[in-house]
């Protein structure tokens, strides 16, 4: 009776054990989500202000460009560098240095939203946003370098793969057109029928077959 009991506490403190586990798990999840879906939200407005910013004229208009510029030079390098890692790892290393770079161009992108936020006086802004777009230009620069030669590399791969299939097909169509028939293959007796392979649906005989008295 001892034991049945032991068992049964036992087995009802796993299961509370998984539902606490389970529970945390669910939560983990859905503040995670819940994370992303905050983190969306806030760049898709972002984006929309910085791109009707952009279309302004003058020097507000000028640091919302260099942004947007800034921001899409990364957001495309980065597309391309995931898409070609899947097939090539040579490309995470390239990843990699895109992630330091991704570093310099938040910095610069905070220092432009607060240079706009919090001066004022816009002739300051203009002084200032000449040293920020040059540093903005060398990592826009740096990326499409990046972007660059992850496509040459991508097209390279695509030639080479494509002439090692072209020479196979040029192989296998050579020995299509010299085959010769069974009648005048080395060693083929003319008129001769090919015995059927014994199988389970094949037409030779079952050992034994037709020796009994």
């Amino acid at each position: 009776m001892e034991i049945a009991v032991a068992v049964m506490v036992l087995t009802f403190l796993v299961f509370v054990a998984l539902v606490v586990r389970t529970a945390r798990s669910v939560k983990r999840r859905a503040e995670r989500a819940g994370r992303e879906l905050r983190h969306k939200v806030n760049r898709t407005v972002s984006e929309a202000t910085l791109a009707a910013r952009a279309v302004q004229p003058g020097v507000l208009g000028e640091v919302a460009r260099t942004r947007k510029e800034l921001r899409g030079a990364l957001e495309g390098t980065r597309g391309v560098l995931r898409t070609g890692a899947a097939d090539d790892p040579g490309l995470r290393e390239s990843l990699a240095l895109l992630d330091q770079l991704y570093g310099h161009a938040r910095q610069l992108d905070g220092e432009l939203g607060a240079l706009v936020a919090g001066e004022p006086d816009r002739r300051v802004v203009a002084a200032r946003l000449p040293a920020l777009r040059e540093r903005a230009e060398r990592i826009v620069r740096s990326a499409g370098s990046l972007r660059s030669a992850a496509l040459e590399r991508a097209h390279r791969h695509d030639v080479d793969a494509l002439d090692a299939l072209h020479a196979q097909i040029e192989v296998e169509a050579s020995a299509l057109r010299h085959w010769a028939p069974a009648e005048e293959r080395p060693g083929a007796v003319p008129g001769a029928v090919a015995e059927p392979e014994p199988g389970i649906e094949g037409g030779g005989k079952r050992p034994g077959a037709g020796e009994r008295g």
